[in-house]
């Protein structure tokens, strides 16, 4: 996008109860990754410093690149849809994240 450059943004009401189904699974997938690296946290950024991480199925997938973690976490758990990727500052500092749930 280049500077001044406006997006649109299409908000829509899914009432479909197949993909409202698939959806929620997907959030529930999120979910236990999520909470997984909030157990997980301080031995994840420890060990994982400058790294891209990944976390499917409850386990840590690094790569230098996000799409090195993705390829690493979907080849050992190819149906988990609720991963996500993450970097990992070399520098320890102190930083505010929100729960936004």
């Amino acid at each position: 996008m280049t500077q001044g450059t406006l997006q649109s943004i299409v908000m829509e009401e899914v009432d479909d109860p197949p993909e409202v189904s698939r959806a929620r699974v997907r959030r529930e997938m999120f979910d236990r990754n999520f909470n997984w690296l909030a157990d997980h946290a301080a031995e994840v950024y420890e060990k994982y410093r400058g790294k891209n991480i990944c976390i499917a199925g409850g386990e840590v997938f690094a790569g230098d690149t996000p799409e090195q973690a993705v390829a690493l976490a979907s080849a050992t758990h190819p149906d988990d849809q609720g991963s996500f990727v993450q970097y990992i500052p070399r520098e320890k500092m102190a930083r505010v994240y929100v729960d936004q749930r």
